[in-house]
């Protein structure tokens, strides 16, 4: 029997570099996924290549409208949602703080920040409901980053974003944690994903350069591959992993082992 047989998953930023890897993985282990993404076309088509049962709905996920009718699809189509992914996420430019525009940053909040508590305002209630029902809550992993636990010069914005995150994760583990409901956070540092590689290709360094640039800092100096970061996702959601909630998983290569 496969970990997520029958079990309902929603996932935010699903066409990503870390949302489509967790999504078909997700499927050949017999999850019934709910997926959303700002591009309605490529959401659909990557929805139509995976195997098992997929709902989609396109749409902003700033929009607490959409986070709400994610959840209602859910139940609707498969009866109950025992797992949410809020992976979706936006970078901001490499510059010092003072040299951020204001409306970036803005961005920035609605999207890192508000997104995710718009989607865990309404996972919460759906989840409490099912545990007053059945006893039967249910798991959130909140897609953070090592900037949500450590300083991280010239990406000062999205450091607090993401603290922020962290912040939600750990309170709502609190607040949850006798209904039945697991809240982890996974902190990656830079990975192989689409959003590192533009960044890494804005740089006027070389790309190798630029690269090394990045991973100065982390022991193993390399980049994370998407399955090392999607594989630490699906333990934070495995519904085995029944006693670890409020917990920030740094897949970050040592960074915050010095």
């Amino acid at each position: 029997m496969a970990r997520f047989d029958g079990q309902t998953i929603i996932v935010s930023g699903a066409t990503g570099g870390f949302g489509s890897a967790m999504s078909l993985r997700f499927a050949e282990e017999g999850a019934n996924l709910v997926l959303t993404d700002m591009d309605e076309n490529s959401l659909n088509e990557f929805a139509e290549s995976l195997p098992g049962p997929t709902a989609t709905m396109a749409g902003d996920i700033s929009d607490e409208k959409l986070s709400e009718e994610l959840v209602k699809l859910a139940v609707s189509e498969f009866g109950r949602l025992d797992v949410a992914v809020n992976n979706a996420g936006i970078a901001q430019n490499f510059v010092k703080l003072h040299l951020l525009p204001s409306d970036e940053a803005r961005r920035i909040m609605d999207i890192d920040v508000m997104a995710v508590f718009y989607a865990m305002k309404h996972q919460l209630t759906q989840m409490d409901r099912q545990y007053a029902k059945t006893g039967k809550g249910g798991r959130i992993v909140n897609t953070a980053s090592v900037a949500g636990i450590a300083g991280a010069p010239r990406l000062s914005v999205y450091a607090a974003a993401k603290h922020a995150v962290v912040g939600l994760t750990r309170s709502a583990a609190a607040e949850y944690a006798r209904r039945d409901i697991r809240v982890n956070a996974v902190c990656p540092s830079f990975a192989r994903t689409a959003m590192v590689g533009d960044f890494l290709n804005m740089s006027p360094s070389s790309r190798e350069e630029a690269e090394a640039e990045i991973t100065r800092g982390v022991p193993m100096r390399r980049l994370a591959s998407v399955d090392e970061v999607v594989g630490t996702i699906l333990f934070a959601a495995d519904p085995t992993n029944s006693f670890m909630t409020g917990q920030t998983l740094a897949v970050d290569g040592g960074i915050t082992a010095i």
